[in-house]
């Protein structure tokens, strides 16, 4: 009856309830209803069993062409078409051109078809995947330095959603520094890297993704492409690299992976429910992990560099967000949307139009600086006190710029609800009721 035999899944099932039906240990309306089929369906099936065995159950259209299939002169004559105007082009992009420009209404899996019969397109499957070279690891601990942000729910709920600073030493896979932040920004990158240096030391070089904290978006007219964090870097003679991809930093990849799963876990058999809790506890779990995970370096030598005296002083200075302004006449200058004043005095006078350096902190405060004299500073008008629509905010004050906006929400709210039982009164007493009555 047939040649070579083709049987699915579906077939074997189908003939092990034939052969329980032949052995009288299961109906038909059984096998009906556990199939999902018909009962003249599987009597049907059973006939054929019970004429030609096995064979019977498989389908006689097995290596046969679809009655659907498209006559041979229109294949032929769309596969002349995709040769001649569409030999580079996707299948999904040809489809719709053949029936935009030939009007020629085909499926995209049966221009895929043609296109593979014709040798104008590879299937995914089989085309050469990319080979990826390994990278081994760097000999000496402290020499490459991989770090990352991961964003994710590290409180199961409940806490928001908040990042885990991730730094990974490259030739032993040790963590090397762990810290819950409300962002990945320039403060927050500042604050995770102080505590590193003053742990471990001056690594050769950090090793990052291109975040707009470590390589800015657009050069700038002058050419130079730094950011704040790489200048901070550059000061303590620390080098940054920017990896191509993500799989160039791939072991603080791997140890993102590895933390999302055994870090929530640690934290949730401690009843760790708020990032300064995590903070406390990420410390004994990085022993745990480095003691589970970490690898012995292929040279013994730790080549992390001590601060000098005058970097360890000048420590918070170099962490800062560091900008120049020029003075007016009248010894002010603007920044972040804010005009500020400096005390005027006989020293101070004559730095009319001069280039002064303004040091942001961590906390918002503010120094201002002509070379190593520091200048008396009050703000004089601050913009940000209310944040309009489509407020332009730069990266490092968003997090505050948030907490404004989420006051004035809650202002405008209790406005709201006020004029509305205003209006509520108004509308129940509107004879009796007077602005005095009203106010609430």
């Amino acid at each position: 009856m047939k040649g070579m035999i083709i049987m699915t899944s579906k077939d074997l099932l189908r003939i092990e309830y034939m052969r329980k039906i032949a052995e009288k240990k299961i109906t038909q309306k059984e096998t009906a209803r556990l199939l999902e089929l018909t009962c003249r369906h599987v009597r049907r099936l059973y006939s054929q069993f019970k004429k030609y065995g096995e064979t019977g159950i498989v389908s006689n259209k097995y290596g046969k062409p679809s009655n659907r299939r498209y006559p041979e002169e229109l294949r032929i004559k769309v596969k002349e078409i995709l040769a001649e105007h569409y030999h580079d082009f996707g299948p999904t992009f040809a489809c719709e051109k053949l029936r935009e420009n030939h009007n020629l209404n085909i499926s995209v899996g049966t221009v895929n078809t043609l296109m593979v019969e014709s040798g104008l397109w590879v299937p995914r499957k089989l085309r050469l995947k990319r080979a990826h070279q390994p990278r081994y690891r760097r000999p000496c601990y402290g020499e490459l330095i991989q770090i990352d942000g991961s964003v994710h729910d590290w409180f199961e709920g409940k806490s928001p959603k908040c990042n885990l600073l991730v730094y990974v030493d490259d030739a032993t896979s040790k963590l090397m520094e762990l810290k819950f932040v409300p962002e990945e920004s320039t403060f927050t990158y500042f604050d995770a890297t102080k505590e590193y240096i003053l742990n471990h030391g001056k690594p050769v070089s950090f090793y990052s993704d291109k975040h707009s904290v470590f390589r800015p978006t657009q050069s700038s007219s002058t050419g130079k492409r730094i950011t704040q964090f790489t200048r901070a870097l550059s000061e303590l003679n620390i080098d940054l690299i920017c990896a191509d991809s993500c799989e160039a930093k791939g072991r603080v990849e791997r140890a993102n992976k590895t933390l999302q799963d055994r870090l929530i876990k640690e934290m949730r058999l401690r009843n760790i429910v708020t990032p300064e809790e995590g903070n406390k506890f990420l410390p004994e779990f990085i022993k745990s992990y480095n003691g589970k995970f970490g690898k012995e370096p292929a040279c013994p030598s730790n080549i992390h560099r001590e601060l000098s005296l005058k970097e360890r002083n000048n420590l918070d200075r170099i962490f800062t967000w560091q900008s120049e302004r020029s003075l007016t006449k009248n010894l002010t200058f603007q920044y972040e949307k804010s005009l500020y004043m400096i005390e005027d005095s006989v020293t101070t006078r004559p730095l009319k139009f001069k280039q002064v350096k303004v040091y942001e902190y961590p906390d918002g405060s503010i120094k201002v600086k002509y070379g190593s004299q520091e200048l008396k500073t009050r703000k004089y008008f601050d913009k940000l006190q209310r944040v309009s629509y489509g407020e332009i905010v730069s990266n490092k004050r968003l997090g505050m710029t948030l907490e404004k906006i989420k006051v004035q929400q809650e202002e405008r709210n209790e406005q709201l609800v006020n004029r509305k039982s205003k209006c509520h009164l108004k509308n129940l007493y509107p004879e009796n009721t007077t602005s005095a009555n009203l106010r609430i």
